[in-house]
């Protein structure tokens, strides 16, 4: 039952939409513009830098919010599997993201939340996070390829780190947590399914800060 409650209270936070609201700001849909996507990647093409960081900024924070009113809310009576119900409230939160029940459940990609759970579920994540998708980034040119790599980082780190002590659960509820962060590892890739299918073919877009790229 306390899962259930976890997944609500994130998806009640994931439903505030950042890139639809500032385009409505702008007069515009966001989802009917440039890739369609609600996220930071395609505000930011479609609106700007300014407008892409709010984005960003906004869909980070509102998993950030959830999992500390979370942590408020169970931390005492759950400290033993505090770890756990975080990732099932950042479940949430990136199910409210990206299908938003108001919206006709056409959202984002969740890539932002998932920064927002990176940042405040642990150091070492976010360190090893913000390397492999910068320098994927700056290396490639390709943000969807840099979004993907650091969900098989968060895969591969969270058992490393788990099976070392770090998260002080016990096995099953250890297991637990491996099983939901690869659901939200295929949740992203099918999100991505398009992105993987241009990068294959290699017609991705890339960004523009990619190393080397002729101006």
């Amino acid at each position: 039952m306390i899962r259930l409650v976890c997944i609500l209270i994130g998806y009640v936070f994931g439903l505030f939409q950042t890139s639809y609201i500032i385009g409505r700001i702008n007069g515009i849909d966001i989802r009917q513009h440039g890739s369609g996507n609600a996220g930071t990647t395609n505000t930011m093409r479609t609106l700007g830098k300014k407008a892409g960081f709010l984005t960003f900024a906004g869909d980070c924070l509102k998993c950030i919010l959830a999992i500390l009113l979370v942590r408020l809310l169970f931390g005492a009576e759950y400290a033993d599997m505090i770890p756990l119900l975080e990732f099932y409230t950042a479940a949430g939160v990136i199910l409210g993201h990206d299908f938003p029940f108001y919206l006709q459940f056409r959202g984002g990609k969740g890539v932002a939340a998932t920064a927002g759970l990176v940042i405040i579920y642990d150091p070492i994540m976010t360190v090893l996070g913000i390397i492999t998708f910068f320098a994927t980034v700056l290396i490639t040119g390709y943000v969807s390829l840099g979004s993907l790599l650091v969900y098989l980082g968060i895969l591969i780190e969270l058992v490393v780190l788990g099976q070392t002590g770090h998260f002080h659960m016990t096995q099953a509820h250890l297991n637990e947590l491996y099983l939901v962060a690869l659901a939200l590892a295929l949740l992203t890739v099918w999100e991505h399914r398009g992105n993987i299918q241009r990068l294959l073919a290699g017609t991705e877009r890339q960004a523009s800060i990619k190393i080397g790229k002729k101006k």
